[in-house]
């Protein structure tokens, strides 16, 4: 099994970087209810400390505090074009260390998360607003997954 210790500081804080940014992202692809997209995001990593046991790996991740990037975007293209290819990072980084059972519980974690915070807030009279699929749809491309 696969644990922090596998990883260097800098690939660890990558790997735990991807999860909350990818929330962030869909959070802000379209406007509005952006607390209750936040809770959302906790509790998608309550849940996940629920099953702790599956997985040394995400049990590791979601017990860590989920950490906002403070970099400032300037829009939300910047903001997807850097969760984007940070998430793809952390996947690519994942996978050099981890086992493909792990990796897969990685990815169905932030898509996991992802779809949680999308559903949280019902806008435009939908529960996923077509701004927040693409969103998932361009995360589970990153993540190199495929989205349900």
């Amino acid at each position: 099994m696969t644990s922090k210790a596998d990883f260097t500081e800098a690939e660890w804080d990558q790997v735990l970087s991807g999860p909350p940014m990818a929330g962030m992202m869909v959070a802000t692809a379209d406007h509005g209810g952006m607390m209750r997209e936040t809770f959302a995001m906790a509790k998608a990593y309550g849940e996940a400390r629920q099953q702790h046991g599956k997985s040394e790996l995400l049990d590791a991740i979601v017990v860590a505090k989920p950490e906002r990037d403070h970099t400032r975007f300037h829009s939300y293209d910047e903001l997807q074009r850097h969760t984007l290819e940070l998430v793809a990072a952390a996947v690519a980084t994942v996978e050099s260390k981890a086992t493909a059972d792990e990796v897969e519980d990685y990815r169905r974690f932030i898509l996991t998360l992802a779809r949680r915070v999308a559903e949280r807030h019902e806008e435009h009279g939908t529960q996923v607003s077509p701004a927040e699929r693409a969103a998932i749809d361009a995360l589970a491309g990153a993540l190199g997954a495929k989205d349900d």
